[in-house]
């Protein structure tokens, strides 16, 4: 092992993965952040976004086991619960999946209660340390700035500056990442910036569970469309606790008042979700997260940057979280990153890695605009491509509620297994087009019934 020290900026999922695969080929690696971490269950400050629903994806899943053996039996131990992909109860334009055994397993414990199981294993290693409660002021140079070699940072107990040697950096600190500027500040060029506004609102609430919600599913989650714009994931964490995150796009807003947040649940096109927790007990007040757009940070277009520096995780591109795929995708970029360090002995040209990482984001963005730009009011140009993709996809959900095998086809997509293009291969296509020939109109909503047997009888005999 090199003799070197390897700084890792911001200590949540995508920081924690990226110690681990450093701490391979790195002597110290020193983990920043400016929260308590190790051994902390609870949403903290520097992750409000953690009280909400999350799942990792199969990908993200196989990933995740094979740094840290034996995680998902830990967490089964400890509680939470894993479900097949193709047995979570999905609702896609109002109908439900045809259900189906996929063989991928997604797991979805809350996210704080994840962070500490693999944070604690991170933590154990011998090379491995936490700079916890420490303010990140800004990156450090050689005079000639061409290479980054530390940090100076902020010791939140005494306000005392402290310079951090390094020989290499890594930005892990997720949305709110001031790389840009840093980079602007030393004389290079920010990274243009690719934003799709979805204007999304998380509102959560936790429950006391009762298992017969979920009939032996794990989740029961209803996926935003155009024409049933409202969403919900309800998912079943183990330990007799439940999570229940509606989601309101383009500034429709769940309310966080008991009222309004079950008024809300009322509302989605089908009634399981709110027959659940009307009469249930909530264990605390919703709680909202906002997310305005997803961003993606072209650092591979860039001519130059310091060397010494890399960036990953949200610092590089955040999603829709209603897609699920921040974890995973940080998981991915750990994965890469792995796979370099072994074939540089720890040195990494951040130009290469950065277009590294833009491989590994390309497609799950692309996934993330396309779905984002099937709602009328997303603004965004809507190439031929991405018209005929979402007309596709919506012949696909309407197959996926009529069709298991094209329901373990979508689910191996949706898992990050399989790449988009196999769904249009010819023989699931023409299972798609039989079920699909023309666009399906969207299943109706449960209140479209229910309205329709309170109406008035306007049908009255007529006076003589």
């Amino acid at each position: 092992m090199a003799r070197k020290r390897a700084v890792v900026l911001g200590g949540a999922m995508a920081g924690t993965l990226a110690a681990r695969v450093l701490s391979e080929s790195f002597s110290d690696v020193v983990v920043i952040d400016r929260d308590d971490l190790v051994g902390v269950r609870e949403t903290r400050r520097g992750t409000p976004h953690a009280h909400h629903a999350h799942g990792l994806h199969s990908r993200g899943h196989h990933i995740v086991e094979e740094l840290f053996p034996g995680l998902s039996e830990e967490l089964r131990e400890a509680g939470c619960l894993a479900s097949d992909i193709g047995r979570i109860r999905w609702h896609f334009n109002a109908r439900p999946i045809a259900p189906t055994d996929v063989g991928l397993t997604m797991l979805a414990p809350s996210r704080p209660v994840l962070e500490y199981h693999v944070r604690r294993r991170v933590a154990a290693l011998p090379n491995v340390r936490y700079l916890e409660r420490h303010d990140i002021l800004r990156p450090l140079t050689t005079p000639s700035r061409e290479r980054v070699n530390g940090v100076l940072v902020r010791r939140q107990s005494d306000g005392e500056e402290l310079e951090l040697e390094a020989d290499l950096v890594v930005d892990a600190t997720g949305r709110g990442s001031r790389l840009p500027a840093w980079l602007e500040d030393l004389g290079y060029e920010r990274p243009a910036e690719d934003r799709i506004k979805i204007g999304l609102t998380y509102t959560s609430r936790h429950y006391k569970v009762d298992p017969k919600w979920f009939e032996g599913a794990q989740s029961i989650v209803f996926i935003a469309s155009p024409a049933h714009p409202r969403g919900a994931f309800f998912g079943h964490l183990g330990d007799g606790i439940c999570v229940l995150s509606l989601t309101g796009i383009l500034g429709d807003v769940p309310p966080t008042d008991p009222d309004g947040f079950l008024e809300f649940a009322r509302t989605l096109p089908g009634s399981v979700i709110y027959d659940a927790i009307r009469e249930s007990e909530p264990l605390e007040d919703a709680v909202s997260f906002r997310f305005p757009a997803s961003v993606r940070r072209r650092y591979e277009q860039l001519d130059r940057l310091p060397d010494g520096l890399l960036v990953l995780g949200d610092a590089a591109a955040s999603f829709n979280p209603l897609y699920g795929q921040g974890m995973s995708v940080a998981a991915i970029e750990a994965y890469e990153l792995r796979k370099l360090l072994r074939k540089t002995a720890g040195r990494i040209d951040p130009k290469k890695f950065a277009k590294v990482v833009a491989k590994v984001v390309q497609t799950p963005w692309d996934m993330n605009a396309g779905g984002d730009l099937a709602f009328p009011g997303v603004p965004g140009e809507r190439t031929a491509r991405v018209r005929f993709a979402n007309a596709y996809m919506a012949r696909l959900q309407y197959a996926v509620s009529k069709d298991p095998k094209v329901t373990r086809a979508f689910m191996r997509v949706a898992g990050m297994i399989n790449r988009p293009e196999s769904l249009f291969k010819p023989t699931l296509a023409a299972r798609v087009l039989r079920l699909a020939p023309r666009i399906p109109e969207p299943g109706p909503s449960w209140l479209d019934a229910e309205n329709a047997s309170n109406a008035p009888d306007t049908d009255l005999p007529k006076a003589a």
